[in-house]
């Protein structure tokens, strides 16, 4: 749950809690206590004939806020202005904060405190540093030996097997376009042998068209796929070499 009230202009997720013909009202998932409306005008673009065709009750969707009244903890909204991927980011957002509430809660059991003494301690501390406390798991989980070597304390070592033990981490895809000649009678299987001779495990080589090929590397993090990309670009141009190919490589 976030603290306070959302501003104009903020995304939320809502859940429908009743359709009139002129509207819907909606409760605010994540701030306590809140409502909002979303007007018939609101609702789609172009004239809405029936609103229980785009809003049901206990359907749970995105809006946009419009403006606030603090004094009744209450929110004009609208749902035509939220495109469909800033919905897509925005559920994901929210399902990553309810996930992260979640382990919290596993980290302040193993403590032996409360939820609201981890935030205190630690947590409010992380979503500074990294926006979200779901990216600083994420973060915890991806850490290879030393997570964070300038924080101390027992609940450190606590956030960290959390992490690693219930946080999978996205994969993530980074590359460039390796553009590759040769003079020679047999060019095309040097240059063949030449991306063959430089490949990892998690790296493809696609050709885009000559004399373009791309190459993707999948990782975890993008530390490693850095790592990965740098050593299989060394390769390629020793390679080259070798088979008397040119290249030259451009990051994406």
């Amino acid at each position: 749950m976030k603290k306070g009230l959302p501003e104009p202009g903020d995304l939320v997720v809502v859940t429908i809690k009743s359709v009139k013909n002129f509207g819907a009202n909606a409760k605010l998932e994540e701030y306590p206590n809140c409502e909002g409306f979303v007007h018939i005008a609101e609702v789609a673009t172009g004239w809405v004939r029936h609103i229980k065709d785009y809003l049901r009750e206990g359907q749970k969707t995105v809006c946009k806020v419009l403006s606030v009244d603090p004094s009744r903890n209450y929110a004009e909204l609208s749902l035509k202005r939220v495109n469909e991927h800033q919905k897509r980011e925005k559920v994901s957002e929210w399902k990553n904060d309810q996930r992260a509430d979640k382990l919290l809660e596993i980290v302040a059991k193993s403590l032996k405190k409360s939820v609201e003494a981890c935030r205190k301690e630690f947590a409010d501390d992380l979503v500074k540093r990294f926006g979200t406390l779901y990216e600083a798991f994420e973060d915890a989980s991806a850490s290879a030996d030393e997570w964070l070597p300038d924080l101390q304390g027992k609940w450190k070592d606590a956030f960290v097997r959390v992490a690693k033990e219930n946080v999978v981490l996205p994969y993530l895809k980074i590359g460039g376009v390796v553009e590759a000649y040769s003079l020679e009678s047999d060019g095309v299987e040097r240059i063949r042998n030449t991306f063959k001779d430089s490949l990892e495990e998690n790296v493809r080589i696609q050709y885009a068209g000559a004399p373009r090929y791309n190459i993707v590397v999948t990782e975890k993090d993008y530390k490693s796929a850095e790592d990965v990309l740098k050593r299989v670009v060394q390769k390629i141009s020793e390679n080259s070499k070798k088979y008397s190919v040119v290249t030259e490589f451009t990051r994406k």
